[in-house]
């Protein structure tokens, strides 16, 4: 599930170094594999924040969080990051991104800033928005206190101060909006992005990004698929020398097996 693979990815990250790189075999053609110059983020996620907090090492002042009275602020030694589509509680992988920060289980990651568009607008009072305000609310009372920070939420990139320690991006919203989204992180001073799958809809609008990137200096990560990811091919090698045997894969996507769900996911995806 995704909170162990997270886990595993942390162990790994831990020796791990900036430029190392995890291979994957080819999935689509829309993949990082067909894009040189973005690299698949697996055991990099982790070390990016951690490589950038080593670098920069300044005093950041702190911030009021625009939900709630607690402050919060990435200290020297940290990257500040920023999450761009957050999602909806239990079912967004922004959400679980969100989570797995805000409970401390990458040291080297503050999360600052959360920008949620459509939950924090249009979106507030239809499917998910209820959900998403009260989550959002809840970070500020006391039923909250085992979360190591208190980010703030923004409805759009261009509300974000100037950053006070080195900033990271992660990107986790709709496939349509991701080249804009990209391009404005990177205009708010951004280092490093990381860029969840598929990136673009398009492979033409992934060399784009890229060559923005490039330009400006600064990495993109992307994530891909669990079921092309080293340890899982692993698996299903040694699985396949045993007779009778059978790999299964336990997810906690909050999504029916159903055409009308799945319809409804890649609808607003």
């Amino acid at each position: 599930c995704t909170q162990r693979r997270e886990t595993q990815y942390l162990d790994l990250a831990r020796s791990s170094t900036w430029h190392k790189s995890h291979k994957t075999s080819k999935e689509k053609s829309i993949s990082p594999q067909s894009t040189p110059g973005f690299r698949p983020f697996s055991v990099t996620m982790f070390s990016a924040f951690s490589h950038l907090s080593r670098h920069h090492q300044s005093s950041a002042p702190r911030v009021a969080s625009a939900i709630g009275r607690r402050f919060f602020a990435a200290k020297a030694g940290q990257s500040e990051v920023v999450l761009v589509g957050c999602g909806a509680p239990n079912r967004g992988m922004g959400w679980y991104h969100a989570v797995q920060m805000l409970e401390g289980r990458c040291p080297s990651a503050s999360l600052d800033y959360v920008i949620e568009p459509w939950f924090l607008g249009p979106g507030a009072e239809g499917p998910g928005g209820p959900e998403f305000n009260a989550w959002a609310s809840s970070l500020s009372s006391d039923a909250s206190s085992s979360y190591v920070s208190t980010p703030a939420f923004l409805t759009s990139v261009a509300e974000l101060p100037s950053p006070s320690q080195p900033r990271v991006a992660l990107i986790s919203g709709r496939t349509a909006d991701n080249p804009r989204l990209l391009k404005e992180c990177i205009d708010a001073g951004c280092k490093c992005i990381y860029l969840e799958k598929p990136g673009a809809p398009t492979v033409k609008e992934l060399e784009e990004m890229r060559d923005v990137a490039a330009e400006k200096g600064v990495e993109v990560l992307m994530g891909y698929n669990k079921n092309v990811c080293k340890y899982v091919r692993k698996t299903r090698e040694f699985a396949a020398t045993v007779p009778g045997s059978h790999v299964t894969f336990v997810s906690n996507n909050a999504y029916e097996n159903t055409p009308e769900s799945l319809g409804e996911c890649f609808e607003r995806n």
